[in-house]
């Protein structure tokens, strides 16, 4: 095959591709042809021999220059400078403290001479800070003191405190298999007495209600110990008492032996002290957006800006946050026919604050001008899989809103052209897309994993180390420039651009499912199946078991 018959080739296959938009793969539309045409994309979109004026003017979103123009070695730069901001301060750039509001200014600064206006979105969260490790001891009948993260740890959002008290068991259900509703209902604290420390067990419902139950029943603190129906739920978990925990008291979370112990020892008499600071700050979210483009048909990104307070965050979630810049910068120079608005949230990792609160300020006008949501939140973990969220709930059984369904296969779309593997990323709500999901608007996005252990059938994929996490330093200190894979922040940069290229152009193709959707018949109850093809987003979601959201378990 000569290079003019190979060129008609590649335009042949990127123009079917780009006109259908109808998840039909590349195997399909290009045959014999896409094993060449997925070599030839990975290596133009890589960059290669990149003219250094070739990305200079860009005229046009296109779904091929704007890739090949998304180069990782830019956008590594931007993560050098989040790097450089959390050693400056502290090692963290965490919502409310000066690392978050220097990422602010360095994304806002950028933006701005870019020629972008931008918009500084102020928000109120409860910032949660721990000073300093917890102290637990016994007292009576014999002192004893417990060690901090092996028998014992905070509560997220826990109140400050020094307090101490007779331990006083609350509705427990001990042993295998125990179906613990313990502190669920306010029932659960008949007779309890006031001044005492409440010992209560993991299960049925969230920490915060059963802290909150504690309080309203005059306990002075509260220890969550673990359920201890299997294996898995008997150590130490980071569990959230929320961002709205209003108890007043401190609560430690600790394992199901020493709940047990606990709970047998006569007279058992406790010192808790929580030295934490949690109160209410302000900060904001950063939004731009173009000013071409029709602004009824807008194409929002976001990726949350912050990083959790015990490290820099140059992965979690600096790697999209960076893309996202990027990609401003790439789409500034091109014309679109739709408007691009990107989104850096802030204090995510304090529970989704920021998206959801911008998301719920919105009027349904507002939010019926935004076509479809994609968020970036972790697209290079070091030891990573290419997950694209499960939009059509053909993986994990949870449908998203209508358009998810063409936006995922979109995604694929890109990943067949790419010739690389991809799997479907479960609709957990653990990031920014959640409110989105909420009030029925389309969305999609990549993960490429955090605390999860990378399988044997996944490394034979995707190359890496089967049996750890794929972000070994998921919230952790290590979480640095170091904790980058190039090749997935390469794959996963274009991907953001590609996506871009073709949705500043057109969303038809999610247009469609939405008219579908609007077709069929109501569902006769907000309750039905999560697989069931009518039902609202909003209904499946509140079906879900919604557990945990970042690293925090919430019941």
């Amino acid at each position: 095959m000569n290079r003019k018959t190979k060129s008609l080739v590649v335009a042949s296959a990127i123009a079917g591709c780009l006109a259908g938009f109808s998840g039909t793969t590349l195997a399909k539309n290009t045959n014999s042809h896409s094993e060449y045409l997925s070599d030839f994309l990975d290596h133009y979109w890589s960059g290669n021999n990149l003219h250094p004026w070739e990305c200079k003017h860009i005229r046009w979103a296109s779904p091929l220059r704007l890739p090949r123009c998304m180069q990782s070695e830019n956008v590594m730069e931007h993560l050098y400078m989040f790097q450089a901001i959390a050693d400056a301060n502290n090692g963290t750039r965490a919502s409310g403290l000066p690392g978050y509001e220097d990422s602010v200014t360095y994304i806002k600064e950028n933006l701005e001479s870019m020629g972008y206006d931008v918009t500084l979105d102020k928000f109120d969260f409860n910032a949660f800070y721990e000073n300093a490790d917890g102290v637990l001891s016994a007292t009576a009948p014999s002192p004893v003191s417990y060690e901090w993260d092996v028998d014992f740890r905070y509560m997220s959002q826990t109140e400050a405190g020094d307090v101490t008290g007779p331990v006083v068991a609350v509705d427990l259900d001990l042993g295998p298999d125990n179906a613990s509703s313990s502190g669920c209902e306010i029932e659960d604290f008949a007779g309890f007495p006031a001044g005492a420390i409440a010992l209560v067990q993991r299960g049925a419902c969230t920490f915060q209600s059963k802290a909150e139950n504690a309080a309203a029943s005059g306990a002075v603190g509260t220890i969550i110990f673990n359920q201890g129906n299997s294996d898995d739920r008997k150590g130490l978990i980071s569990g959230t008492l929320g961002a709205n925990y209003a108890g007043g008291i401190p609560v430690f979370f600790a394992t199901y032996d020493n709940g047990v112990a606990w709970s047998s020892t006569e007279g058992i008499e406790m010192n808790m002290v929580a030295d934490v600071l949690r109160e209410v700050r302000s900060v904001d979210n950063v939004i731009a957006e173009t000013n071409k483009g029709a602004d009824d048909n807008i194409i929002m990104l976001g990726a949350h800006l912050d990083s959790v307070f015990e490290g820099p965050g140059v992965q979690d979630n600096g790697s999209g946050s960076a893309a996202l810049l990027e990609m401003a910068s790439l789409i500034k120079k091109a014309k679109v026919k739709n408007k691009i608005r990107f989104a850096w949230w802030g204090a995510e990792e304090s529970g989704l604050v920021g998206s959801t609160d911008y998301v719920n300020r919105l009027t349904d006008e507002e939010l019926a001008k935004i076509k479809v949501y994609l968020n970036y939140d972790m697209i290079a973990s070091p030891n990573y899989f290419f997950g694209i969220y499960d939009g059509d709930g053909s993986d994990f059984e949870l449908e998203g809103p209508p358009g998810s369904k063409a936006t995922e296969e979109l995604f694929e779309t890109y990943y067949d052209l790419r010739g690389q593997v991809f799997e479907g990323s479960e609709i957990s709500f653990r990031s920014d897309y959640a409110q989105f999901f909420l009030r029925d608007k389309a969305f999609g996005g990549l993960f490429t994993g955090a605390e999860v252990i990378k399988t044997e059938e996944q490394a034979e994929k995707y190359g890496g180390e089967a049996g750890i996490a794929f972000d070994p330093c998921y919230h952790q200190a290590c979480d640095t420039i170091e904790n980058i894979s190039d090749r997935a922040l390469e794959v996963n940069s274009d991907a953001v651009a590609f996506m871009v290229g073709v949705l500043a152009n057109t969303t038809y193709m999610i247009d469609e499912e939405i008219a579908a959707a609007e077709q069929e018949p109501e569902p006769e109850a907000k309750t039905l199946s999560l697989n069931a093809a009518s039902a609202s987003a909003a209904a499946s979601a509140a079906a879900y078991d919604i557990t945990h959201w970042g690293k925090y378990w919430i019941k």
